[in-house]
This record gives C-alpha cells, sequence and structure tokens, in this order.
C-alpha cells in the first residue's frame, strides 16, 4: 500500500471517529441482530419489513436458489415449518407444502435402516407425522427408568396369564372374584414404590400417581380430551372413577359412578370404557354397558343388557360397538328404547379387543382371527388367520397396529377395503395389553411391566422404557398426556410440564 493511500485511509479514520472515541469492538456473542445496534445504525428497510421480499442487491433469503432455501428449512423444528413460516410469507409457507422435503425429514428422524411409513404412502400425512415423532423424541427421550427392581418386586400382581385366566372362567365365579377383591384393603400410593420420578423440573413431562381410589387392579383407563383434562379408570372393585386432572399437584377424584339401585358402578368388574362427547360407556363382567352423561355431573343415562361378558368398546358418536365372550359383536344405537341394532357373529371366541371408524370395524378374537367389517355394506370383507390372539387395536389413517398374547406387535395395511399383514415385531415378553398409534408415534404397554413409546417404522424405533412394579393393563393417550392402568391399584399419568 503506497503511503497517499495509507494517508487517505488515516483521515476518513479520524472523520468517522472524532478525537477520544474508538472504533467499537466486536465480540463472539455479537449477533447479526445486535450489530446494528452496536454500530448506532438506523435499520435498513428489509430489517423492518414483515416479509422478506427479494432485493435487487440479491442479499435476501430468497434471492437463493430454492434448493438452498430447503435445506435451511429442513434444520427447523417441522413446528416452525408448519406453523411459523406460513405467516411470514406466502413463497416461505410453500415450504411445508414439499411433500419430498418432509419424506427427507422423516427418513432421518427413524433413521436409514427403518422403513417408514409402514402402510402405504398414498395420501400419508408427512407433515403431522413428522411434527409427532419431533414432539415425541423432544418428550421421551431419556425418560427411562433405569433403577434396579428389589426382587420383591417380582412377587407383585402377576398378570402373565391374566387374560386366559378372566376369559375361561365361568362369568358367575367372575362376578364373585370380583366381590372378593373389594374386600382387598386400599393401599396408599405414597407407600409403596411405583415408577421412580425425575427429581428434575428440566423434565419437559410429569409424571404423576393420582390418589388412590381403588381398592382392586385398575383394568382399563380412558382419557376424556377437550380442555376438562378428565380421565376415568374401571377396576376389579367394580368401580368406574373420573378424575379431575387439573386439580391440585397429583389431580383429584371426582366421584365414583353409581348404577341405579346399586352402591358400586358394576355389579362384576369393569373390563373396558369408551366414550363419544359427554357420552362414557363402562363394559363389566356383569353382562352390562353403562352408560353415563359427563355433562349431567356422571348421570347415568342408560343401560344395556348383554347376554355375556362384555370385553371390548367402541364408541362413534351415538353408535356404540361391543365385543362380548360369547363371540358376538354388537352394535346398539344409544339413543333408542331397544338399543340393538345387529348382532355379528364373526369370530369362534370370544371377541377381546375392537376399533372402529365411520367405515370399517375390525375386531381381533381368541380364535386367533381378525375381521375386517364395512359398516356402509353391511357385510363382513375379510378374515386374517394369525398364530396367536390379539389384545389391543389401534388403527389410524391406513395403518392399523395390534399387539398379541405373545408380546408381539403385527402392523397391517388398510387398502381397497383389503387388510394385509405387513409385519411382526417382537417388543414385549408377555401380553400386549395397549396399544396406541398416530402417524408418528406409538405407544405399548404389557403385563410384562412395561411400558414402551417409539417411533413407528419398521422395525419400530424404541425411544423409552418405563419399568413397573408390576402389570400394565392398559393405557390411553389424548394431548400429550399418557396414562396407565395399573395392576397394583392405580393409575399413573404422564402429562407435559406447565
Amino acid at each position: 500500500m503506497s503511503r497517499t493511500s495509507a494517508a487517505v485511509e488515516d483521515e476518513e479514520e479520524k472523520q468517522r471517529y472524532p478525537a477520544g472515541a474508538s472504533p467499537p469492538s466486536f465480540t463472539s456473542q455479537d449477533t447479526p441482530h445486535s450489530l446494528p445496534e452496536r454500530l448506532s445504525l438506523e435499520p435498513s428497510v428489509s430489517a423492518i419489513e414483515t416479509s422478506p421480499s427479494p432485493s435487487s442487491n440479491g442479499t435476501n433469503l430468497l434471492s437463493l436458489p430454492w434448493e438452498i432455501v430447503t435445506q435451511i428449512a429442513s434444520h427447523l423444528p417441522a413446528q416452525c415449518v408448519s406453523n411459523v413460516l406460513p405467516q411470514v410469507c406466502q413463497t416461505l409457507g410453500k415450504l411445508g407444502e414439499d411433500r419430498l422435503a418432509w419424506q427427507l425429514r422423516a427418513q432421518k428422524l427413524s433413521g436409514p435402516a427403518a422403513s417408514f411409513p409402514v402402510g402405504p404412502k398414498e395420501n400419508f400425512d408427512w407433515s403431522k407425522a413428522c411434527l409427532e415423532m419431533e414432539q415425541l423424541i423432544g418428550c421421551w427421550t431419556g425418560q427411562d427408568n433405569q433403577a434396579e427392581r428389589q426382587e420383591e418386586a417380582a412377587g407383585g400382581v402377576n398378570s402373565e396369564n391374566l387374560v386366559e385366566m378372566q376369559l375361561d372362567v365361568d362369568l358367575n365365579g367372575a362376578a364373585g372374584a370380583g366381590e372378593e377383591n373389594a374386600q382387598v384393603q386400599s393401599q396408599n400410593a405414597s407407600d409403596s414404590p411405583h415408577l421412580i420420578e425425575s427429581s428434575s423440573t428440566s423434565s419437559p413431562l410429569e409424571h404423576i400417581i393420582l390418589p388412590s381410589g381403588h381398592i382392586a387392579d385398575v383394568n382399563c383407563v380412558l382419557l376424556l380430551g377437550g380442555e376438562e383434562m378428565l380421565c376415568a379408570s374401571g377396576s376389579r372393585d367394580r368401580n368406574v372413577n373420573l378424575w379431575d386432572l387439573r386439580e391440585g399437584p397429583r389431580g383429584k377424584l371426582m366421584y365414583t359412578l353409581a348404577g341405579r339401585g346399586t352402591i358400586s358402578t358394576h355389579r362384576g368388574w369393569v373390563w373396558c370404557l369408551a366414550s363419544s362427547g359427554p357420552l362414557l360407556a363402562s363394559g363389566s363382567f356383569d353382562s352390562t354397558i353403562r352408560l353415563w352423561d359427563l355433562e349431567a355431573g356422571g348421570a347415568e343415562r342408560g343401560l344395556i343388557q348383554c347376554k355375556a361378558a362384555v370385553l371390548c368398546l367402541s364408541c362413534e358418536r351415538d353408535t356404540m360397538l361391543a365385543g362380548t365372550h360369547d363371540q358376538k359383536l354388537s352394535i346398539f344405537d344409544t339413543r333408542a328404547a331397544d338399543p340393538l341394532v345387529k348382532s355379528l357373529r364373526l369370530h369362534g371366541d370370544a371377541v377381546l379387543c375392537l376399533t372402529s371408524d365411520d367405515q370399517y370395524i375390525l375386531s381381533g378374537s381368541k380364535d386367533q382371527t381378525v375381521a375386517l367389517f364395512d359398516r356402509r355394506a353391511g357385510k363382513l370383507l375379510q378374515k386374517v388367520q394369525l398364530r396367536s390372539y390379539l389384545l389391543s387395536l389401534s388403527y389410524s389413517g391406513r395403518e392399523v397396529w395390534a399387539g398379541d398374547n405373545r408380546g408381539l406387535v403385527h402392523t397391517f395395511s388398510m387398502h381397497n377395503s383389503s387388510l394385509t399383514p405387513i409385519s411382526q415385531f417382537n417388543i414385549h415378553r408377555s401380553l400386549v395389553t395397549g396399544v396406541h398409534y398416530s402417524p408418528g408415534a406409538l405407544y405399548t404397554c404389557s403385563s410384562d411391566r412395561t411400558i414402551k413409546v417409539h417411533l413407528p417404522c419398521a422395525p419400530p424405533k424404541t425411544l423409552c422404557t418405563l419399568h413397573h412394579q408390576a402389570g400394565v393393563n392398559g393405557l390411553s393417550f389424548e394431548g400429550g398426556t399418557l396414562a396407565i392402568a395399573s395392576g397394583d391399584m392405580n393409575v399413573e399419568v404422564w402429562r407435559p410440564r406447565i
């Protein structure tokens, strides 16, 4: 550099920084947003625009090649791409419509060796799946309970052959067993060991054990959606309890539902629950389905008499579906004085589980078959023969996930009114008593005393395994909250920390 040009630069420096002033210094902590303030500069027009319109100088984000913009967006959370970018500008909103980008994101989340989705890719909701997968990973990774189990925990309730025993016993004997269990003294939840809660308040999930409300095994649990945050639980003590999860740090027992002329909800074990809007239904070994109005404080709304123990329920608006021990799948209209619409004999043994939508009914039986029934056409479409029997079913979109009596989780594809077995995975060591599936999440529980959280790919990617001291008899998931029914007379809940 010549002496003349150096002198010119020195003169310019003196004009910009008067005597006594020094040039600003920058540190690694300065961000692009803080630099204009440090330099006392007026914000540029592009900085105060509400949308990043392309500028003539070519320095704007949207002036970059679209492939680079897409690559940048792939590092943003799915929630940002879906919900935030469309509010920035119309062009960035198109990133959420890029089907290929969502597929690449899903592959990255599930891993290169996994197949996702397991079912048909046609009309699959990729953005919802990615959003759920990222939320699942953020909430459940690292939640595993690694504490060692004491040997005496193995002496707790053994549920491995629970279903076989209960479905084969005489119904009168089952009712008597329910009465016998009702005499068991209640054990306070705080006095017995359970899943160990994390003491860290930084955990995104809060684990609570609802106050002791049952005096026998809890067979089923159901989270009721909406702002009320209610939870229903059914037990072998013959009662259905209704809980308010908003009250206090551990929730509050609102009341125990009581039928007309009875001191308990049912006269036998409560085995299943279902709901639609304000209607709650409970099925029992006393061969009845009782209907409850949640908007009327849990008042009894009706009674449906069946001919055998009620083992599973599904509710769609005013239609109630029930699977019973006498091999029948019955359809009821809850508004009618004579509620029975149709009774179907699709199986050769007890109907143990079912799920439905407005077109199809799927049912699993102890005869080791799965039946697909078309509600609109009123006919059986297909029966699939298995080597084990299903205890739990979950159906969303075109995928069906189911748990059996051997610890296996099965997947099926629903396409063109056909049910096709895809795969089976060895996930648990005993009865898979509960399954919940959605496009980006899979929850399973078992009488092997575990609850597992997975990404629903093939094979499932297990994010978390929670160990329990007793068999887990069922689960329910709603709005980010997970509840389980426990063989140690409790209901346990994991919910987002407020």
